[in-house]
């Protein structure tokens, strides 16, 4: 059987392109399963996975859960919120306490770049990165171009724009680092201040017109701004963010050709995108969300195959 190279999957940047290849593989036979009346496998059953999120999520817990709960794995949910944590422990000691309890498995989101790294090297088990501060979100990454694949029937030679706030997205540098891998030319677009300064170093091209971006891609993903993250106005008004970042169906039919559009959830609907356009059959917005689940249900699987 093929395996992956990686014994975590802590970030987009410490795979490669068989990697992902593997993996969009693995999730096409899960997306047939999941699809079925029986949606369970017993691939797992004697896996058992901890959930640990210390930043609040709604659909990427979820979605880790009913993957995990697809492949029959034994599955421990954590909450920082309602822990320990709040009485000052440290996150190893945390983390090994939940590992004492025989656990194979970390999923983790944390508020901290870098925290999924630190703990691969400390703890005995396999992480799953959902998340590190502004750092990378590399499931949504490999499920955002896993839809472009499905949509358009491949990345390679793809031309993807990211639009809105990019300076603060996780989501933003995992696709970066997966469709350049896969082949696919990536363009930002955003106000000046919600772009960082390293991009071009990236090998993106910045283009500070919406309207030139969406004429030049086939496929704009669309960003929210991350209000939570910032501590200063980066630009004057929601309003006038939604009128120059903001796609509506009259722009999106005024374009000479039919783009796809992405969305990572949630979505800010009549900021960053319409209900017309989210809704829109251009939109594969659900299909997202449906294609989580398979390409966490085909990590957690390849990643279990190697726990010895």
């Amino acid at each position: 059987m093929k395996e992956l190279s990686v014994n975590h999957l802590l970030g987009i940047k410490y795979i490669n392109k068989n990697d992902i290849d593997l993996i969009f593989e693995t999730a096409d036979h899960f997306k047939e399963v999941i699809n079925r009346p029986i949606k369970k496998v017993p691939s797992l059953r004697d896996i058992t996975i901890a959930n640990i999120f210390f930043e609040n999520s709604t659909r990427t817990k979820l979605s880790f859960e009913l993957a995990q709960k697809r492949l029959s794995a034994d599955v421990i949910s954590f909450s920082a919120a309602q822990s320990s944590v709040k009485k000052g422990e440290t996150l190893i000691d945390t983390v090994n306490n939940i590992l004492s309890m025989k656990v194979d498995m970390v999923v983790m989101r944390h508020a901290n770049p870098g925290a999924a790294y630190f703990l691969s090297k400390n703890v005995k088990a396999s992480i799953v990165n959902a998340g590190d501060g502004a750092h990378e979100h590399p499931t949504q990454a490999l499920l955002d171009s896993y839809s472009i694949r499905e949509k358009l029937g491949e990345v390679a030679g793809k031309k993807v724009v990211i639009v809105g706030d990019v300076l603060h997205s996780r989501v933003a540098l995992s696709n970066i680092y997966a469709l350049q891998m896969q082949g696919a030319e990536v363009k930002v677009c955003g106000p000046k201040t919600l772009i960082p300064r390293y991009i071009e170093s990236l090998g993106v091209t910045v283009e500070p017109n919406l309207r030139k971006a969406l004429e030049w891609c086939d496929v704009a993903n669309m960003l929210r701004v991350q209000n939570e993250r910032m501590d200063v106005n980066y630009f004057p008004s929601t309003r006038e963010y939604a009128q120059q970042y903001g796609v509506d169906k009259t722009l999106l039919d005024s374009l000479n050709k039919e783009i796809v559009i992405m969305h990572p959830g949630p979505i800010n609907r009549g900021v960053e995108i319409t209900s017309e356009v989210a809704d829109s059959q251009q939109s594969v917005i659900l299909n997202q969300v449906e294609n989580g689940v398979a390409i966490r249900m085909a990590v957690i699987y390849l990643l279990a195959s190697k726990i010895q």
